[in-house]
């Protein structure tokens, strides 16, 4: 519509009342003010990016409430399967769920991605592009993590028996991260993966916003080297290739959180004296170049000697605060707690107590969000599904069969979306959000 005919619209709507004026001046504010629908998609659906100890989206807060699913690939293979893909997205975004963690690595085994070093199966590629794709539909972003340090789905160890199969003098798994010709294997699956265009979607995974970051490896320890510079070396090499390549998307290590010979001050911090000997070292492991956030892991039930629900609470909470104080203190990054939960494994279980401790989690980060401290998210282990109960470790949540988890769930994803919804330090319109969160997020719902 040009001028001369809004100015016809006018008059003709003057000769029907002031009211008619009134509807077209609002109509015409909101024509000019709020941008289009595609626009706003858009503008909404951007890479998170990292402000000092905050993650950020378009310039705003982005406080992570977020889950595991780790086999999201390989159901997504089968056409049997592949709707268990979509309805974990669904109900996590039915509770707020933001971000899912899952792997991007299936390596020499059943359904493998990787067959072989550099050989691929297109068909479980292309279920990953769905997994990629489905989690977009739901406004849900995903960590991919590229290896395992255990056993399942290939791991460390079956990229040394490549290495053997090729004729390689190798000793010992943690080969994995020294030998030249075994880290080249493992920059090659990264090069293919960051590379990848999705054939879903057509774009490249290293410029897909759908993508929150990059793991180098799921919980990565070298016990050859207690030192821990071997893992060291390896981390400082890999972080930097990863940016080579994609420099847009974050990157994180995927460590559990052991303190190490660098802070000999710390490792009373640790749940055990086993775990400064498995060559991580938290504090030195997160100061490289090209990490861009600090991951804990979160497992009182299996790591500490004593059973009692007060004695996990009181380590989970002490255990929480000691990282989100490195990372602001030492780091200057955001930390995630990307894996936590409560095993039905365990003898003490009760639903109660798992509410307790998924609940202590929620609140101990929460008081790091309130002051837009270094406390960036939260991701339970794990959330599955209803019919998939045989892929259980101990520690799935089927929300459909635990209202009270759900509930918890719902509520932290509440408070965190409220202090998202805050403007930036830029905003224009001189928002008053800041009181809705102060009426929410002070609230103690938990």
């Amino acid at each position: 519509m040009n001028y001369y005919q809004k100015k016809d619209r006018m008059l003709k709507l003057k000769r029907k009342g002031s009211q008619g004026i009134i509807s077209l001046c609002n109509k015409l504010s909101h024509d000019l003010l709020l941008p289009r629908n595609d626009e706003m998609e858009a503008d909404a659906w951007s890479m998170v990016q990292k402000n000092g100890n905050q993650f950020t989206v378009n310039g705003q807060p982005f406080y992570v409430n977020g889950f595991n699913t780790y086999w999201l690939m390989v159901f997504a293979v089968d056409a049997s399967t592949r709707g268990k893909v979509t309805e974990v997205f669904q109900q996590a975004s039915s509770v707020g769920l933001s971000v899912c963690r899952t792997w991007a690595f299936n390596d020499g085994q059943w359904r493998a991605l990787q067959k072989s070093p550099s050989v691929y199966d297109e068909d479980v590629f292309k279920a990953l592009d769905f997994v990629v794709s489905e989690a977009k539909k739901y406004k849900i972003r995903l960590i991919l993590s590229f290896v395992n340090n255990w056993e399942a789905y290939g791991g460390k160890s079956q990229y040394v028996k490549w290495g053997k199969a090729a004729g390689l003098n190798l000793t010992s798994d943690d080969d994995f991260f020294s030998h030249p010709t075994i880290k080249s294997y493992y920059k090659s699956h990264v090069n293919t993966v960051l590379n990848r265009m999705n054939t879903v979607t057509n774009i490249t995974y290293k410029d897909d916003p759908t993508i929150f970051s990059w793991e180098l490896m799921n919980e990565p320890r070298c016990e050859s080297d207690p030192s821990g510079d071997k893992l060291q070396n390896w981390i400082e090499e890999m972080a930097v290739y990863v940016k080579s390549i994609d420099p847009k998307h974050l990157v994180e290590i995927g460590l559990e959180g052991f303190y190490g010979p660098s802070t000999p001050n710390k490792l009373q911090n640790n749940p055990n004296t086993y775990a400064q000997q498995v060559g991580t070292d938290f504090i030195r492991n997160h100061q490289v170049l090209g990490v861009d956030f600090a991951s804990v892991h979160i497992y009182p039930d299996s790591w500490i000697s004593q059973p009692t629900a007060e004695a996990q609470v009181a380590f989970t909470k002490s255990w929480i605060q000691s990282h989100i104080d490195d990372a602001e203190n030492f780091l200057g990054m955001p930390v995630v707690f990307s894996e936590f939960g409560v095993s039905t494994k365990d003898p003490n279980y009760t639903i109660t107590f798992r509410n307790t401790l998924i609940s202590t989690v929620y609140n101990t980060v929460l008081n790091s969000t309130k002051r837009g401290g270094g406390g960036g998210g939260t991701l339970l282990w794990q959330l599955f599904p209803e019919g998939t109960d045989y892929m259980d470790d101990g520690y799935a949540v089927v929300l459909s069969k635990s209202p009270s988890t759900s509930n918890i769930i719902s509520i932290q994803s509440n408070r965190l979306n409220t202090f998202n919804s805050l403007c930036s330090w830029n905003c224009r319109w001189g928002c008053k959000k800041k009181h809705l969160m102060h009426n929410s997020l002070y609230h103690d719902e938990l």
